[in-house]
C-alpha cells in the first residue's frame, strides 16, 4: 500500500470514528433509545407469566412473546384479571340487543372465557394454562380505592354479585375484595415461580388495566424473599395511540410521545409470520373483534413494546421532586366525549412534585384552572410496609371541593391526624404525617379530578420509595 493510500484510509477510519462515537454520545444521552433491547424467552431458564386484565389484552400485548416462548420450548401461563363481562356495547354489536340481565351477561362472559382459549390455541398455548379468576370487570380499581380489610366486597355493575360467580374461575366464590385478588395473585406467583412477568401498565387509560398493575406490584413486594422475576408491563389504551389506527402490520409501533424518555422501553421485533399469527390470534376474540376491528388491529404490528416507571426515591429535598411528566400536551384538555357542560368545566392537573420533610410527606399539585362548584380533586396516597399486610395499611384519600377538603382512609372519613393544607387558585400542597400513613417504606400515589361520577383528569400512580429514610 502507497503513502497516500495509507494516508487516505486513515483519513477514513478517522472519520468513521468520529461519526460512531458522535452516535454513541447520542445513543447514551436517549435513555429511551438505549434501553430497546430484547427480551426474548430463554429455553433453558425462563418461565413466562402474562397477566391480562381482560381476554383480548394478551394477545393484543404480548402474542409475539406468548409464540416465541412456545415455540422455543419455555412454560407459559395466561392469568386474565375478570371475565371481561362488562363491555355493554361490544355485547349490543354481537347480540343485535342490549344484554342487561345478570344470566345473559354472565353468559357473554362465559363466551369470552372460550374466545381466550381458543386465541390461546393460535398462540399454542393449552387451556390448562389459561387461568380466569373472575373479578368484576370495570370495577377492579374501585376494589383497589376502598375494599380493603372490615369494607364490604363490592358489587358489580351487571351481574350484581359480590364474589366470583363463574364455576370455570380459578376460585368461586371468592370475594370481590382486595386481599382476595392480592392473594390470588400471590398464589399463582409462588406456584408457578415465573421469570418474567408482562402485566397491564400504570399509565393505561383503562381503569382495570391500572388495578391489575397495582395489585402485580403489591404481590411482588411481599414475595420478593422468594423470587424476583423482571417485569415488564405492556401499554394497551392511551389517547390517540397508537398511530395511524387500524390494520397497518408493515408500519412500526412507537411509544406515546409523552412516554418515550420517562421509561426505558423495551421491545421485540416480530416477524412477518408471528405477526400474521397475532393476527388470527385478536380474530378470536370475535365478541370484541366485529365491534372494534380497526383499534384491536392496531397492534398487529411490529414491536411489542415493554416498559416501567422507576420508583421514586423520595428524600428531604425542599425542591421536590416532579412525577408528572408522563403527559402530551393534549392530554391535559378536555376527552373529546366530553358534554359541552363537562368540557366547561374541566380542571387539568399540570404538575405534581414530593418531598420529605419533617416525617411528613410533602405533594404539591398544580391545576390548570381553579376547581369549580361542581368539580373535585382527589389526592391517593397508600402506604406499603413489609411486616404489615397490605390490607391493614392506611389507604388515605383526600378530596377536595371548592373551598373545603375531607381526609378518608378507604371509605371512612377520619378528622384532624395532622394533615395540612395549602391553596391558592390553581395549586394545593399537601402535608401528611409519615404516622397517618403508617410509617410507609413504599408510597402508592396518584390523583384525580371528576365532575360528580364524571372523570376529567388523572395522573399515573407512581411508587415512592422511603425504604432509604431512617425510621
Amino acid at each position: 500500500m502507497t503513502f497516500f493510500r495509507k494516508l487516505r484510509f486513515s483519513i477514513l477510519i478517522s472519520i468513521f470514528l468520529v461519526l460512531l462515537f458522535i452516535a454513541l454520545g447520542d445513543y447514551l444521552r436517549h435513555p429511551s433509545r438505549q434501553a430497546w433491547i430484547s427480551t426474548t424467552p430463554a429455553p433453558s431458564t425462563d418461565r413466562i407469566l402474562i397477566l391480562a386484565p381482560h381476554p383480548d389484552d394478551e394477545v393484543l400485548g404480548c402474542a409475539g412473546i406468548i409464540q416465541r416462548a412456545r415455540r422455543n420450548g419455555v412454560p407459559v401461563k395466561i392469568v386474565f384479571l375478570t371475565y371481561g363481562d362488562n363491555n355493554q356495547w361490544s355485547f349490543l354489536v354481537y347480540r343485535k340487543h342490549f344484554v342487561l340481565m345478570p344470566k345473559a351477561v354472565r353468559l357473554m362472559g362465559e363466551m369470552r372465557r372460550q374466545e381466550g382459549i381458543e386465541a390461546g390455541k393460535i398462540l399454542g398455548v393449552d387451556e390448562q394454562d389459561l387461568i380466569f379468576l373472575g373479578y368484576p370487570d370495570f370495577k377492579t380499581l374501585n376494589i383497589w380505592y376502598t375494599n380493603w380489610g372490615q369494607s364490604s366486597p363490592i358489587k358489580s355493575m351487571l351481574t350484581h354479585v359480590r364474589a366470583v360467580p363463574y364455576q370455570t374461575a380459578f376460585r368461586p366464590g371468592a370475594e370481590y375484595k382486595g386481599e382476595d385478588i392480592l392473594e390470588d395473585l400471590k398464589s399463582i406467583i409462588r406456584d408457578f415461580k415465573p421469570t418474567k412477568i408482562f402485566v397491564s401498565h400504570p399509565a393505561d387509560h383503562n381503569p382495570d388495566h391500572r388495578s391489575l398493575y397495582l395489585f402485580t406490584k403489591v404481590a411482588l413486594f411481599d414475595l420478593e424473599n422468594e423470587l424476583r422475576p423482571a417485569l415488564n408491563p405492556y401499554l394497551i389504551h392511551y389517547k390517540h395511540w397508537p398511530r395511524p389506527a387500524g390494520y397497518y402490520p408493515q408500519s412500526k409501533l412507537d411509544p406515546p410521545q409523552a412516554l418515550a424518555d420517562e421509561i426505558s422501553w423495551r421491545s421485540i421485533t416480530l416477524t412477518s409470520d408471528e405477526i400474521a399469527i397475532k393476527h388470527l390470534a385478536i380474530q378470536k376474540h370475535h365478541s370484541q373483534f366485529i365491534s372494534s376491528p380497526g383499534y384491536l388491529l392496531s397492534f398487529v404490528r411490529s414491536p411489542e413494546l415493554f416498559g416501567d416507571f422507576p420508583d421514586i426515591i423520595v428524600n428531604k429535598d425542599a425542591s421536590g421532586r416532579t412525577l408528572t411528566k408522563d403527559r402530551e400536551d393534549d392530554l391535559r384538555l378536555p376527552p373529546e366525549e366530553l358534554e359541552d357542560e363537562e368540557i366547561a368545566s374541566f380542571v387539568g392537573i399540570e404538575k405534581r412534585s414530593v418531598f420529605l420533610e419533617n416525617d411528613c410527606l410533602v405533594i404539591t399539585l398544580a391545576l390548570s384552572r381553579p376547581l369549580g362548584k361542581t368539580v373535585g380533586l382527589s389526592l391517593f396516597t397508600f402506604g406499603y410496609k413489609k411486616d404489615v399486610p397490605f390490607k391493614d395499611m392506611p389507604k388515605i384519600r383526600i378530596r377536595f371541593g371548592t373551598l373545603w377538603h375531607k381526609v378518608f382512609d378507604q371509605r371512612k372519613q377520619i378528622k384532624g391526624k395532622g394533615v395540612v393544607i395549602k391553596r391558592s387558585a390553581k395549586k394545593i400542597t399537601v402535608r401528611i404525617p409519615l404516622d397517618l400513613l403508617g410509617k410507609p417504606e413504599k408510597i402508592f400515589t396518584s390523583a384525580n379530578t371528576y365532575l360528580g361520577a364524571v372523570p376529567l383528569d388523572w395522573v399515573s400512580w407512581r411508587i415512592l420509595d422511603l425504604s432509604g429514610q431512617k425510621p
